[in-house]
């Protein structure tokens, strides 16, 4: 069983940055595949960022490639995503979640909500004009 707790969401100005965490307790952090997630009013979850259980490994959704970035320091039980260049459009809750390994080996774009087992209880991002 793992538990997770996101922070440091809140309101930005367009083009800003913000460095999401997600805290993790309970057994063998370092076992598990990680995903940030995100949903908009009126929208799905979806996937932004994955990464396998060592760290090497990651993944990004098209719409965040080369403006967030996923790492995760595992002697802390901790992921993080790091955002750059906010924009409106990425005003949202923000969630993290831990599944199987071998989600940190799969093509983002190929993971849902439902691959991953637990989940955090969201933060939110609101990006100002």
């Amino acid at each position: 069983q793992v538990q997770l707790v996101e922070s440091g969401g809140g309101l930005v100005q367009d083009g800003g940055s913000l460095r999401l965490s997600c805290a993790a307790s309970g057994r063998n952090f370092g076992y598990y595949a990680m995903g940030w997630f995100r949903q908009a009013p009126g929208k799905e979850r979806d996937v932004l960022a994955t990464i396998g259980p060592s760290g090497r490994s990651t993944d990004y959704k098209d719409s965040v490639k080369g403006r967030f970035t996923v790492s995760r320091d595992n002697a802390k039980n901790t992921v993080y995503l790091q955002m750059n260049s906010l924009k409106v459009e990425d005003t949202a809750v923000y969630y993290c979640a831990a599944g199987g390994p071998n989600l940190g080996y799969i093509s983002a774009s190929r993971l849902s909500p439902d691959d991953y087992r637990y989940w955090g209880q969201g933060t939110q991002v609101t990006v100002s004009s």
